[in-house]
């Protein structure tokens, strides 16, 4: 028999041994059997590499070669969501939900495990890649060390395409045995949450391996649409299905408990049922179950059952519309409230920020927490010398909770100034909001300029926050538009900078004309057009300004609005943007500075650059001294027309080297693939390496 046919054979018999196993608890041979059988496959798997099974058994066994975490570009929205902090506040979702879609809505509710964020991507039904949620955006491929989890499956019985979020975790038992098994004390980890960050990153997935992480799988996404279950529970029913593992202890509402109970069994699954008004005694329930649970979990998640509803609603910038977050009550500590600042935003909203004395918090210390608005200070009765309770909002945002004790100086609650604090305007009152209106307020110009030029955006080189803020007061640059019409020579005597630096922004400036045309669009800082929306218009048939302006001179709400996770909302405040004068007259002065306006335009000049690499598939492994993070170095081959991927194959012709790589070095000397190191790379893309202003000027970002 055949090293082929060895193969066959060892992995379709360890891998029935292995799905009784796992998903049965059976043991159909000893373990010793076992492991002479796993331990065959890997030495003909190693002698013979191009036959092993995508979804061979040895994937749970991990390697001892060490790992790359390429950076990958999500393909389904991978966002945060909205938070309550209250029953009143859920309450109040499922009620404005209601009725904004006019009709009876009904809500799963499911545990917020503390754990870290995962989309499995599987084509044909097998496990390509595993991507963590990074940004939202791009996250780390880290496929091997998810490929040791047995609850993950490695092939679905379907030969579909498909993503699927969910939350990998450890369980609190293993979490503290494993603990107590590490003898040096700096090395224990503070929380079951922490440990299986640190496992899913480990270098050798032979190491990952030996930690038992688990998944809940809680969204699936379908490739072809047709194939999308009609509601959420019908979604997890299908999860479960195709062998995901999801968590049993789903709740469920309906406007009564009976409706509950009958969408719980049409999907065939086994959940609690609610009605909307029992929405305290649940949560009440689950805070109380909370400890007992063998597994973290630092809140609770609703989100509306139906999928055309979803749509419907769509997306902002950073959540879903259709689904919220109830957080358990944060960790708290009290300051005192010595000042309120007010923040003028590149949008004209006004802020207020409490400063409070330093405070210790969840591992720093806090100065300075979230105020909302008058309405929320109003509530508070807040004033000005009042001992307050402060807490981190999602662990993450500093906030006001409370007032524990009134101030002794006789302070009275604060009041908003009437005034805009920087151009003196008097503000207006938007719903729950205040606002400067005034289009020229500085700091509202100074915050459009600074977003337009961020690395996020435009990417201009040196033109920061504090360099935007010291051309503004010299009268150099007072809009967007004046970045590419400005004379830059009289800035040579401004403090910090230089003309090296001078130079090196006139540069980038240069560099910046070639940026595609959906960063440009997202770079005008309109409500509703981040990335995601920005790259979501091109794709669905705004591939130009010129057609996104004549959707809107025709009030064309609906042709936005049909865009998937758009809805009739963001239609209407695209059109009501772009019907602006002032943001037309800037994206004119743009078009004739020679930025972008239509796609069509990226692809003839490839955004400015020669396109050197055309033709090319690059790889990149290891760390780099210019390029970090390593995304930098594959905006730069993505420029000049290369192709870029997340392995080494046949059809690779550069590996892009750093310090470190791994086994990606090894597969491109074996494929006969050209490595290529940072100081040759540099070299080919004609970088000066001088990027610190040479004159001993400082430069300001």
């Amino acid at each position: 028999m055949g090293a082929k046919e060895d193969i066959d054979r060892l992995t379709a018999e360890l891998k029935v041994y292995q799905d009784k196993y796992y998903k049965e608890g059976v043991s159909l041979v000893s373990d010793s059997e076992y492991d002479r059988l796993t331990d065959m496959l890997i030495e003909l798997e190693r002698e013979h590499p191009e036959l092993q099974h995508p979804d061979s058994p040895t994937r749970r066994v991990g390697s001892d070669l060490t790992n790359d975490f390429p950076e990958v570009r999500h393909t389904i929205p991978v966002l945060s969501l909205d938070k309550a902090y209250s029953d009143e506040a859920v309450l109040d979702f499922f009620s404005k939900s209601i009725q904004k879609e006019g009709g009876a809505l009904s809500f799963a509710a499911e545990e917020k495990i503390d754990g870290i964020s995962m989309v499995l991507y599987y084509e044909g039904g097998v496990l390509r890649r595993a991507v963590t949620r990074g940004n939202g955006e791009i996250g780390n491929d880290v496929t091997p060390n998810i490929a040791t989890m047995p609850s993950v499956p490695l092939s679905l019985p379907e030969p579909i395409d498909i993503a699927v979020r969910g939350e990998v975790y450890l369980e609190k038992a293993d979490f503290e045995r494993l603990n107590a098994e590490e003898s040096d004390e700096s090395k224990r980890a503070a929380n079951p949450r922490n440990l299986a960050a640190g496992t899913v990153r480990r270098q050798k997935s032979s190491e990952a391996g030996r930690v038992p992480l688990t998944m809940f799988c809680y969204e699936g996404f379908w490739t072809d649409r047709s194939q999308t279950p009609s509601d959420h529970l019908h979604i997890l029913s299908r999860l479960k299905q195709l062998g995901f593992r999801i968590n049993p202890h789903l709740a469920f509402f309906a406007s009564d408990r009976a409706q509950a109970e009958d969408k719980l069994r049409d999907a065939g699954l086994e959940g609690e049922a609610y009605a909307f008004s029992q929405i305290d005694e649940f949560i009440r329930h689950k805070a109380a179950e909370r400890s007992g649970l063998g597994y973290e979990i630092d809140g609770l998640v609703f989100k509306i059952n139906e999928l055309d509803v979803r749509e419907r609603f769509g997306y902002t910038e950073h959540h879903p519309r259709w689904a919220i977050a109830y957080k358990f009550e944060a960790p708290q500590a009290e300051a005192k409230l010595l000042g309120i600042t007010v923040q003028v935003g590149r949008t004209g909203r006004i802020t207020p920020v409490a400063e409070i004395t330093p405070t210790k918090l969840g591992g720093s210390t806090i100065r300075r927490a979230t105020l909302h608005n008058q309405e929320y200070i109003d509530e508070l009765e807040l004033a000005i010398g009042d001992t307050v309770s402060i807490s981190k909002r999602g662990d993450v945002i500093p906030a006001v909770e409370s007032v524990i004790e009134k101030n002794s100086e006789g302070s009275t609650t604060y009041h908003l100034p009437s005034q805009c604090p920087c151009c003196h305007t008097p503000i207006i009152q938007v719903g729950g909001l205040q606002y400067c209106p005034y289009y020229d307020c500085p700091d509202q110009v100074r915050g459009r300029i600074a977003y337009f030029a961020s690395a996020d955006q435009m990417d201009i080189e040196t033109l920061g926050p504090k360099t935007v803020s010291l051309l503004y007061d010299a009268g150099i640059l007072r809009s967007i538009e004046d970045i590419y019409s400005a004379d830059y020579s009289s800035a040579a005597d401004l403090p910090g900078i230089g003309e090296k630096s001078i130079k090196l922004l006139e540069k980038g400036i240069r560099e910046s004309l070639g940026r595609p045309f959906a960063v440009v669009l997202s770079s005008l800082g309109v409500a509703d057009i981040g990335k995601k929306s920005a790259e979501l218009l091109v794709r669905n048939g705004f591939s130009s300004i010129d057609a996104i302006l004549d959707a809107v001179d025709r009030k064309d709400c609906e042709a936005f609005a049909r865009i998937p996770g758009f809805g009739e909302l963001t239609g209407a405040r695209i059109v009501e943007a772009f019907s602006s004068e002032r943001l037309r007259a800037t994206i004119e002065a743009l078009r004739k500075a020679g930025v972008h306006m239509d796609a069509a335009q990226d692809a003839k000049d490839g955004g400015g650059e020669e396109q050197i690499f055309s033709g090319e598939v690059w790889c990149i492994t290891g760390s780099f001294e210019h390029f970090n993070p390593r995304s930098k170095a594959l905006k730069e081959i993505e420029r000049r027309g290369g192709r870029t991927v997340s392995s080494v194959t046949s059809k690779t012709t550069h590996l892009l080297a750093g310090e470190g790589g791994g086994s990606k070095r090894a597969d491109a000397e074996r494929l006969g693939v050209r490595i290529v190191s940072e100081d040759e790379f540099l070299k080919m893309i004609g970088t000066d390496e001088e990027q610190d202003g040479g004159d001993g000027q400082l430069l300001l970002f």
